[in-house]
């Protein structure tokens, strides 16, 4: 089989969740049936470092975040007519249209977009929200849409998305990196000061609206009547105390000093394996990484029923409404009742529902046959 072309064009190769997926599958794809290479439209980031570090080139236009210009898509056409890849993958919005733009222009044989959200345009600037209508239009030229969720690839058709084939293809999760690991949950344990069988309830997000920290401390208060020696872990960009927005609903609670406030950290790995419960209490989710982070590490979720959340948990976890902190609290202390071992059983079932459908390797495969298929399928036309 001779070996498929594919270039990767994202909008910018800082630390995301659409820019880690991409590492991830680059790192696990067949090197001898596939070649890839990847064009980053703005200056290249941290990520871009760790790609290039797989042996995998990594190009720049120098675009200005938000103001692509005929300037680059000329740019870009130059590139491609020189790759002469394939297949032209982009990555996010802007990415999109600059690249089946240029894509169109160099005749790539086949062109795939992927979507990364669920509804990320909410509240998003002027020119996003440009591109994203401009995207909608143009939707039927690419040969295939990915959205990484079934909720992102509702959004999208209810927003004018009409391509002519779509593909689901989830996050995938490394679950050599996410795992069980005693020796991480007593290490946590002993810096946070707590007892060794104290239950370590935990959120991890960054601090945003639509992450809802406000429901989950409001579910702390009401669980903290109940259990009173259970400990709440937040771990996140601007989840720390001087953070006067994030800590009003709970100014002058008793539930206050078994809060533990972490902030932004690059030890998640360990920091989740010391959870007993991992708690999602999101208004608005896509697919979300840390619920399947998670449950790679055998840790049980309650989870608001958006996105795609209920469908990664199934009946591995707990799905409450959102929005609704009297659920969430009654959900934990359902689990928190049940026991160590019915935690510890129900966390296995969960890691194993990952390494089933959302390992990576699998997630790989699903790529490659995507690929694969479209290679073969713009051949044969050929």
């Amino acid at each position: 089989m001779r070996t498929v072309k594919v270039v990767h064009l994202i909008t910018g190769l800082n630390v995301g969740g659409a820019e880690t997926m991409l590492y991830k599958l680059l790192s696990g794809m067949d090197r001898e049936r596939f070649e890839n290479s990847v064009i980053s439209l703005i200056a290249p980031g941290l990520m871009a470092k760790r790609i290039e570090a797989l042996g995998i080139p990594v190009l720049s236009l120098g675009m200005m975040r938000g103001r692509p210009t005929p300037g680059h898509i000329w740019q870009l056409y130059r590139l491609l007519r020189h790759e002469r890849p394939d297949i032209l993958q982009t990555w996010m919005y802007h990415a999109d249209l600059t690249g089946i733009i240029a894509g169109r222009l160099a005749r790539v044989p086949a062109i795939a977009w992927n979507l990364r959200c669920s509804d990320c345009v909410v509240g998003a600037s002027r020119t996003t929200m440009w591109t994203f209508q401009a995207c909608a239009r143009l939707s039927r030229w690419p040969q295939v849409v990915i959205a990484n969720s079934e909720a992102g690839r509702r959004f999208h058709t209810s927003r004018g998305y009409h391509p002519r084939r779509w593909a689901v293809l989830p996050n995938g999760f490394d679950l050599d990196l996410f795992k069980p690991d005693d020796i991480a949950r007593r290490e946590v344990r002993n810096e946070l000061e707590l007892p060794p069988d104290a239950p370590l309830i935990g959120i991890v997000a960054r601090y945003d609206p639509p992450k809802d920290h406000a429901t989950f401390l409001r579910a702390a208060m009401m669980l903290s009547e109940r259990h009173p020696e259970a400990h709440f872990l937040l771990v996140g960009k601007d989840v720390i105390s001087s953070n006067a927005e994030l800590m009003e609903p709970i100014r002058s609670h008793p539930v206050r000093e078994r809060l533990h406030l972490l902030g932004e950290r690059q030890d998640v790995p360990r920091l989740m394996a010391a959870l007993d419960i991992l708690v999602s209490s999101s208004s608005s989710e896509g697919f979300p990484n840390v619920i399947g982070e998670a449950m790679c590490c055998a840790v049980p979720c309650v989870v608001t029923g958006v996105g795609d959340s209920a469908e990664m948990v199934s009946d591995t976890g707990i799905v409450v409404p959102p929005r609704d902190p009297a659920a969430i609290a009654h959900a934990l202390n359902s689990l928190l009742e049940s026991g160590p071992a019915s935690r510890r059983n129900l966390g296995l079932a969960a890691r194993e529902r990952v390494q089933a459908r959302y390992s990576l390797p699998v997630i790989v495969r699903r790529y490659e046959e995507l690929y694969t298929t479209l290679a073969n399928s713009t051949r044969a036309k050929g």
